[in-house]
C-alpha cells in the first residue's frame, strides 16, 4: 500500500489537496488536505480522514459533529497532486452547518452568500 503513496505528489509540507464529492449525485462537498498517513488510515477505516493544517494534527471528520464520510472510493488527478475522495456524507460536510462549504458566489465586484444548492445561479443565462 506504501508503494502507491510514493506515486501521488505531496507538496512541500507532506500534504496532498483532497476535494469530498457526494458518490452519487456527484455534488462537491469540500475541500481539505491528507497526509499521507491520514489517506491511508483513511483506506483502512474507510472513512475520510484529513490532516488539520491549523491544528497540525489529524482530523477524523465527524468525530465531534457525527456528520461523518463514509468512504466509497478514491481516485488521483493526471498530474497526481490532487486527490478526489467519493464519499457518503452523513449530515453536512462544512463546519458552518451546510450541505456543501461551496455556499458563497464569486463575481467582479463582491462574494455573495448565495442558496445551499448554488449551482443552478452559477449557471443561469444572466450569468453567460
Amino acid at each position: 500500500m506504501t508503494d502507491c503513496m510514493e506515486q501521488l505528489n505531496f507538496n512541500a509540507d507532506g500534504l496532498i489537496p483532497a476535494i469530498a464529492q457526494q458518490w452519487d449525485s456527484g455534488e462537491v462537498l469540500m475541500m481539505a488536505w491528507m497526509s499521507k498517513e491520514t489517506l491511508l488510515k483513511s483506506l483502512e477505516q474507510k472513512r475520510a480522514i484529513y490532516y488539520s493544517r491549523s491544528r497540525q494534527s489529524e482530523w477524523r471528520k465527524g468525530d465531534s459533529s457525527g456528520h461523518i464520510q463514509k468512504l466509497k472510493e478514491i481516485r488521483a488527478d493526471c498530474d497526481t497532486d490532487c486527490i478526489l475522495l467519493l464519499v457518503d456524507q452523513v449530515g453536512a460536510a462544512c463546519h458552518e452547518n451546510t450541505r456543501s462549504c461551496f455556499t458563497k458566489q464569486i463575481s467582479k465586484t463582491a462574494i455573495t452568500p448565495n442558496a445551499e444548492t448554488g449551482y443552478p445561479a452559477l449557471f443561469s443565462k444572466s450569468n453567460k
